[in-house]
């Protein structure tokens, strides 16, 4: 049986480098589709499921990259790579706080895109497959008033769900397993973006800063992640072991 080919959607007013993009990205296996304003790369993302949309911040039509990702956030979780201009880094830090999975600046080598597009389509299969990461078999894991439960991928916090995105459930799944110990951004990066960081990449700090923001504080603690300045992350717990790891049997 033939394997069905991944699918993308190219939202770029750069028709030249559209088209230069789709020959390459067909060439490697995948079925491309374009868009070259942002109404109409809403209407493609929305009306058909892609396994990735590749999104240009700067867009004519009256709806710019961050528009679009907002609107498509709103009614898909379709993971989306956003390009951007080459030192722009607020351009970066707006896309991944709306829901981007990651950015690329331009200009940029096609195997560097390339190399992107491979890491967020392993995670996504990974998580298709149920192997959300290199935990033993348990349903929940829960650290004080924060629970995760990975049959339905969703996090509660003090009884109320609060809403990640798939990146940002795996930075907590991995702060959490490694509870009262140092991950590294780079560690970070590797596991749940699928690639090492570069120079000035500030991806994962910008997820874990949203990720705080969604948690929130807990009543008596200062924070639930702690950073180490150079280093990376600690999950702080208040308790003595680092986490409670609850069989589904155990679970009320």
């Amino acid at each position: 049986m033939e394997q069905l080919k991944e699918s993308i959607l190219i939202i770029d007013d750069d028709q030249a480098l559209c088209e230069l993009l789709g020959e390459y990205l067909t060439n490697e296996g995948f079925t491309i589709d374009l868009a070259h304003d942002g109404r109409e790369g809403m209407e493609k993302a929305i009306a058909r499921r892609y396994s990735l949309l590749i999104l240009d911040v700067m867009l004519p039509g009256g709806y710019n990259g961050f528009d679009v990702l907002q609107n498509i956030r709103a009614k898909t979780d379709t993971p989306i790579l956003m390009l951007t201009a080459r030192g722009d880094d607020v351009d970066r830090i707006i896309g991944l706080e709306m829901g981007a999975d990651d950015y690329l600046s331009k200009p940029f080598n096609p195997r560097e895109l390339l190399a992107r597009i491979h890491a967020i389509l392993r995670r996504m299969q990974s998580l298709r497959q149920g192997e959300v990461s290199a935990v033993s078999v348990v349903e929940r894991r829960k650290i004080d008033d924060v629970e995760l439960n990975y049959t339905a991928r969703t996090v509660i916090r003090a009884g109320v769900t609060v809403e990640l995105t798939s990146v940002e459930f795996n930075i907590l799944d991995m702060l959490m397993r490694n509870a009262g110990e140092l991950v590294t951004r780079d560690e970070l990066a590797k596991e749940v973006l699928g690639r090492p960081l570069s120079s000035y990449d500030r991806s994962v700090d910008v997820h874990v800063s949203r990720l705080r923001k969604k948690l929130g504080s807990d009543e008596g603690r200062t924070e639930r992640i702690k950073s180490i300045r150079g280093a990376g992350y600690i999950y702080v717990s208040s308790l003595a072991l680092a986490a409670d790891v609850l069989p589904p049997s155990d679970i009320l």
